[in-house]
């Protein structure tokens, strides 16, 4: 009696869209899918910035070479 079944998911998810409406519930998974695709390129952007060389065969990072 505790559990929930398939046909309560189903009105739940009936009422959902019934309230919200399709597009708008398109809107918001649109946005918390790019949301989490930022935050993947964020948290490995890190990782993956390109190095550079300078004139004396140096290897420069993003860092030293916003100092500049």
């Amino acid at each position: 009696m505790g559990s929930l079944s398939i046909w309560h998911w189903l009105i739940v998810l009936l009422i959902i869209v019934l309230v919200f409406g399709t597009k708008k519930l398109g809107n918001i998974g649109k946005d918390l899918g790019s949301a989490v695709r930022g935050f993947k390129e964020g948290v490995r952007g890190d990782e993956e910035q390109p190095k550079e060389v300078d004139d004396k065969g140096r290897v420069i990072d993003a860092v030293e070479r916003d100092k500049r």
